[in-house]
């Protein structure tokens, strides 16, 4: 039996009605309780996909419908090619939108929120803004794509989570922020910072995971047969006070070829 089909199709038939929001739940815990796979990842990425919280599974579900649901629309209409990234994305991201509000899995004043229960923002970069309180033993991010698609921002937390399970994000919900960029709502430990890492440590660390450097030794990409990560400068690994080893606590990761 296709179950995903049937979630596909209850999508296109009724939208996110309760039942179709059932089906996608009851398919979430299969996938945690390894009764189902998600032919996107491989069985050591499901580790990451199910460290990331039911609430990035069924956005990633709905992704994939979204993806689906436009290239059947672009058939229909005779269109060579497939859909454009830009049209993928903006695709994604409005089901998204849409499956998160009638899951109760959205939140329209969030960094006022996060900010009375988790603490004040004490960094923002271009893909996330982060939140802590001393004494806290997670930082809370509210974390926007700068990937292609939506379905790829969400894959970079999976396959982080399987790289780097120390510093595993969980999703907890999604928002938009007052630029009105639609973000998602995750919880992570905290590092306690000894120093910055450096690139001897970061090559030795990543090699150990199976990546080699991919510009000539000097830059801070890295590449697998499967995965390529990015932006592994010291900023982003620090060496943690308690194990005194390399920790990864963010990075620009993805497939080399993406799954269909």
């Amino acid at each position: 039996m296709d179950v995903l089909g049937d979630i596909f199709a209850a999508i296109a038939d009724e939208g996110f009605t309760a039942r179709t929001l059932k089906m996608i739940d009851n398919y979430v815990k299969d996938i945690q309780n390894g009764r189902e796979d998600f032919s996107r990842f491989n069985l050591s990425e499901h580790a990451g996909l199910c460290k990331g919280g039911s609430p990035l599974i069924g956005a990633s579900i709905v992704a994939c419908y979204a993806t689906a649901s436009l290239r059947a629309s672009c058939n229909a209409e005779g269109r060579q090619g497939s859909p454009a990234n830009w049209e993928i994305d903006e695709q994604q991201e409005k089901f998204i939108e849409q499956w998160a509000k009638a899951a109760n899995l959205w939140e329209d004043d969030s960094e006022h929120i996060l900010i009375e229960e988790f603490g004040l923002m004490i960094a923002k970069g271009a893909e996330a803004k982060v939140y802590y309180r001393d004494g806290n033993t997670s930082v809370v991010k509210e974390r926007t794509s700068i990937y292609s698609t939506w379905l790829k921002a969400l894959d970079a937390i999976v396959l982080h989570n399987y790289l780097f399970p120390e510093t595993a994000m969980k999703v907890i919900g999604f928002t938009r922020d007052s630029d009105n960029l639609m973000r998602i709502v995750l919880t992570q430990p905290y590092v306690n910072c000894l120093r910055l890492a450096t690139k001897k440590e970061i090559d030795d660390m990543v090699a150990a995971k199976g990546f080699r450097d991919n510009w000539n030794g000097e830059g801070v990409n890295y590449i697998s047969d499967r995965l390529a990560l990015e932006d592994m400068h010291p900023a982003n690994v620090f060496i943690d006070v308690v194990t005194d080893k390399p920790i990864c606590i963010d990075c620009i990761v993805k497939f080399v070829n993406s799954p269909s």
